[in-house]
């Protein structure tokens, strides 16, 4: 059975000859002119894994009480205030368990990991202008929602060492694919 890494490298390199193989039978071809070639530096900067058990996690670290004003400023009006009644998913305040009639799938009660909650957040997030976030401030918005779901305290800080020891509610609700 092949590492994980060695699953990300084939799978990156799957990806360069998909994308080779598209300019190429495409060159001369009419295209929309959408977006621009890929080069290293650019499939760096988002081959950026994080792993639940915490590798490929960044130094830094914030805490829900440093996460609140980021979260007013870059995430409210699409999730709401506090994570509750936006036109985005909602990040926190259900209770209800996956195995309910009426289940509430939220980061307290669906996601399994924290680390998966950095990955994302610093991935995707804001929907604006994805990537754009300091590793400190992921740090502090993992924190906040981690926070807003009862599961740490508004001033624990999270980091590369405290973000993987983080017992999710739903840490057992998953079938595990990592080694």
């Amino acid at each position: 059975m092949s590492t994980p890494e060695a699953r990300c490298a084939q799978l990156a390199a799957l990806a360069t000859i998909a994308v080779a193989t598209i300019a190429t039978v495409s060159a001369g071809a009419e295209t929309p002119r959408l977006g621009h070639h890929a080069d290293t530096a650019a499939i760096a900067a988002w081959a950026r894994e994080v792993w639940p058990d915490g590798r490929g996690l960044p130094p830094g670290g914030g805490t829900a009480a440093a996460g609140a004003p980021l979260f007013a400023d870059q995430c409210a009006s699409c999730h709401g205030p506090d994570g509750i009644g936006g036109t985005a998913d909602e990040l926190a305040g259900g209770q209800m368990p996956l195995t309910s009639d009426t289940p509430d799938k939220n980061v307290g009660t669906y996601w399994p990991y924290a680390t998966t909650l950095f990955d994302f957040i610093r991935r995707a997030m804001p929907m604006t202008a994805p990537g754009s976030l300091r590793d400190d401030e992921v740090y502090a918005l993992s924190a906040y929602l981690l926070w807003r779901n009862d599961i740490i305290g508004e001033h624990d800080e999270m980091n590369a060492h405290t973000l993987p020891a983080v017992v999710m509610p739903n840490r057992n609700g998953f079938i595990r694919v990592w080694p």
